[in-house]
């Protein structure tokens, strides 16, 4: 089972990720939006947001997070450690329920490139 720290770790490689793509991929992650990445096994939410093609951790919280975040992802650690190494596809794992994804419509069109 991935630790907080790991995924910690794994939520700021996917931010370097996005911080050094082009293109299609840059103009998705240029959004502005709170977002929030429960971390479903280990009882704790990541919060922060996703800005200027970088995501910042703000706060690390037991539970669920107390406020809605514009986009909200939930996960077990394993799945996001596993995400960001390139050993499990996003798609997969949400079509099989094992990530959740919520968003405004317009958001996820536009998050879809990133994932």
């Amino acid at each position: 089972m991935a630790t907080i720290e790991e995924c910690h770790r794994a939520l700021e490689k996917f931010s370097d990720n996005l911080a050094g793509s082009e293109g299609d991929v840059r103009a998705a992650a240029a959004l502005d939006r709170s977002l929030s990445c429960r971390i479903t096994d280990l009882d704790v939410t990541f919060v922060g947001r996703l800005q200027d093609g970088r995501i910042r951790v703000l706060d690390t919280l037991q539970g669920p997070p107390s406020g809605k975040a514009q986009i909200r992802l939930a996960m077990t650690g394993d799945d996001l450690v596993a995400m960001v190494e390139g050993e499990l596809r996003f798609a997969k794992a949400w079509a099989s329920g094992r990530v959740k994804l919520e968003a405004g419509l317009v958001d996820l069109l536009r998050l879809r490139k990133l994932l």
